[in-house]
């Protein structure tokens, strides 16, 4: 991936291919869909316009993220009404998440159902990064399918094609098959370390940059949760529940507390927040080209911004990465512990979100 200079303070880009930049801060949308609250349209919206004026003018989403890719074709078309001609392109990024229950049979058409139907809902003639999960990689067909994809970007319907949630072995293996891959979107934190070893050693080798998605683990690494006592259930959106499963695989509550009361020296040493703190760490890692991060609405948007212009000396990222590599977990390949049938990770995920009619 090549870095492209940016002015003192911007969001600086990153090219995934030679005609395809994104900035290395994303905006996720996941906490927009099903499962985390209501959602007011025109809010989220507002909150859209105002981080792409930011400079973070790339979207993640998904086919499974409910009323999401409805909602950013509108904000994109309000995008180029309210700031014409000249404004930065907007990138938006999404999936093709096919059901389980379909894996065993799936087709091109299945596959090409689901493409046209993000196409339909964004409002656009080709999608700018299709990102591939495949729920069971026990089940055979996944290369297949993305044949499918690549397929669909040769017919125009595509410009690039990338992956989420596949460890290394299966990213080499769809790499050899030929599928293009410009970009793989991983979870990276300082509570999850996971993509940071084989894949990471991949991803630069084989030229797949990473893209961060957890960076905050759901808000949970922040100062609401210093000093606090660990959250009851029910929590209060399927986010926090699924990074709650993190911290115990990282070491538990005290162990977290730690880490929390390390990000919060080193913030004050920077004048900055440990949120701040911990997405830097991420930015900061070789493989990840760009961080995704989650956000609801605006109000986080200058510590998010705070982590491009913060440097973290050696010695500090030294004291982080101790901290990484002495937790005992999550153990394992990238989202193995996701794919454990019937484990407490696996409990909270949802197979059956995409039905294209």
């Amino acid at each position: 991936m090549t870095q492209i200079p940016a002015p003192p303070h911007a969001v600086p880009q990153v090219a995934l291919a030679p005609d395809y930049a994104i900035p290395r801060l994303i905006k996720g949308n996941w906490q927009l869909a099903g499962g985390h609250g209501r959602v007011f349209k025109d809010h989220a919206i507002a909150d859209m316009i105002a981080f792409a004026d930011a400079g973070i003018t790339a979207f993640d989403c998904a086919d499974i993220y409910t009323g999401v890719e409805e909602m950013i074709g509108s904000f994109v078309r309000h995008w180029r009404k309210v700031r014409g001609s000249d404004a930065p392109p907007i990138r938006v990024h999404t999936k093709c998440v096919p059901d389980l229950e379909i894996l065993p049979r799936i087709t091109r058409q299945h596959i090409e159902a689901i493409i046209d139907r993000s196409l339909a809902r964004l409002g656009t003639e080709r999608l700018d990064l299709v990102q591939f999960h495949w729920w069971d990689c026990d089940i055979p067909g996944y290369v297949d399918a993305a044949l499918h994809l690549q397929n669909l970007q040769r017919a125009g319907k595509i410009h690039h094609l990338g992956l989420t949630n596949f460890d290394a072995a299966h990213v080499v293996a769809l790499l050899d098959a030929g599928v293009p891959i410009v970009a793989h979107q991983v979870q990276v934190s300082l509570l999850d370390a996971r993509a940071l070893r084989t894949l990471s050693a991949i991803a630069r080798e084989r030229h797949v940059p990473l893209l961060a998605y957890g960076a905050l683990a759901g808000g949970f690494l922040s100062a609401r949760w210093l000093g606090a006592a660990p959250p009851t259930e029910p929590l209060e959106n399927r986010s926090l529940t699924k990074y709650r499963l993190i911290i115990d695989e990282y070491g538990g509550w005290e162990a977290f507390q730690d880490l929390l009361r390390t990000l919060a020296r080193l913030a004050a040493l920077h004048g900055t927040s440990i949120s701040t703190v911990a997405l830097r760490y991420v930015l900061d890692q070789p493989a990840v080209a760009a961080a995704i991060v989650g956000a609801r609405h605006a109000l986080h948007l200058d510590s998010t911004l705070a982590a491009i212009p913060l440097t973290l000396s050696g010695t500090e990222r030294a004291v982080l990465e101790a901290l990484v590599t002495h937790a005992p977990g999550p153990a394992g390949e990238v989202y193995a512990l996701e794919r454990i049938k019937g484990g407490t990770h696996a409990a909270i995920m949802r197979y059956d979100l995409n039905q294209p009619s």
